[in-house]
């Protein structure tokens, strides 16, 4: 038996897209056990994945799981965040690792000079070169997500127009899940630009957010109609991805639940705003099942990899100037 402990303390969409590394390790060898390191604020996106034997878990301090770790006497790391508390972690363990290359220097300069020396291969295919001296190879089987049987969403719990039976007279229409939130403003669409998209789609739609998204979309509902249910902040980050799994299609930001909705196989409309698609997080799904709606040509683009809370030139073309007809 051989133990491996895997590195990734957040967020949402950055651990959904460690798991083919997850399942890829676990399944080159019956004698592999997978351990996982992570926030306690985001166990419960580990804690149903089969491949994983112990998810591990701190609250603000590595300190809190040395002692613990050092019982599993793990054969390899590999630290998949790379900063300093996954450092301190592979120091006080002092076993062989392998550490993912974060290639801040290169998205430093698409930021500040617009000069794009990141490479054109997705995060999840960079994860996986960390496995390639151990001969293991990507399955190319995209992302997992399991959600546990007592978070799964009966449809028949839904408003009646958005139940998958049947709608409007049309046998399997279902429901598009819009993805409305997003944890930077500079990635989200204004609320009039959802409201105009919103009344463009023939087909019901269910909006989707935490707590703090709850009154844009009660105000987007207001506007559209009975054409849409504003789940925002009634569900949890599992009863969510329920939601996702049973839509027709996923529209949504560069955001965790984007990533969530490519491990269903889901038809996905990503839109981006001031971070780009090259920075190597896009949906891990092929053409056409991917499609991205963002505004190019802008020379402020990107302003950040991560986000603001306001436009730091103050016009937001990136989002305001969306093709409303690619949707």
């Amino acid at each position: 038996m051989k133990k491996f402990l895997i590195i990734r303390f957040s967020s949402i969409g950055d651990i959904v897209l460690t798991t083919p590394v997850v399942r890829c390790l676990k399944k080159h060898s019956a004698d592999f056990e997978i351990h996982y390191l992570t926030k306690k604020s985001f166990k419960g996106i580990l804690e149903n994945n089969p491949y994983i034997t112990k998810v591990h878990c701190i609250e603000k301090d590595v300190n809190e799981v040395i002692a613990d770790l050092k019982k599993e006497n793990f054969d390899f790391v590999f630290d998949l965040h790379n900063n300093l508390r996954s450092s301190q972690v592979k120091m006080k363990l002092g076993k062989p690792s392998a550490a993912f290359k974060k290639l801040n220097f290169k998205k430093w300069l698409l930021v500040n000079f617009k000069i794009n020396k990141m490479p054109a291969v997705h995060v999840v295919d960079r994860y996986m070169q960390l496995l390639e001296p151990m001969g293991i190879k990507n399955d190319n089987k995209g992302l997992d997500y399991f959600i546990p049987e007592k978070d799964e969403i009966n449809s028949n719990s839904l408003p009646a127009s958005h139940q998958n039976a049947r709608l409007n007279d049309a046998v399997g229409q279902g429901y598009i899940g819009f993805v409305i939130g997003a944890k930077h403003f500079t990635k989200q669409l204004p609320v009039e630009k959802i409201i105009s998209i919103c009344k463009k789609l023939n087909q019901p739609i269910i909006l989707l957010g935490g707590k703090e998204d709850a009154a844009r979309g009660a105000e987007i509902e207001n506007a559209v109609g009975t054409n849409i249910y504003n789940a925002c902040g009634i569900y949890n980050l599992n009863q969510s991805a329920s939601i996702i799994k049973n839509a027709t299609k996923i529209i949504t930001h560069d955001t965790g639940l984007m990533h969530i909705a490519a491990a269903f196989k889901k038809e996905i409309i990503s839109v981006w705003g001031n971070t780009v698609p090259a920075f190597g997080f896009t949906p891990y799904l092929p053409a056409p099942a991917s499609k991205i709606v963002e505004v190019t040509g802008l020379s402020c683009r990107p302003c950040s990899k991560i986000g603001y809370d306001k436009c730091p030139k103050g016009h937001f073309k990136c989002m305001r100037e969306i093709d409303e007809n690619a949707f």
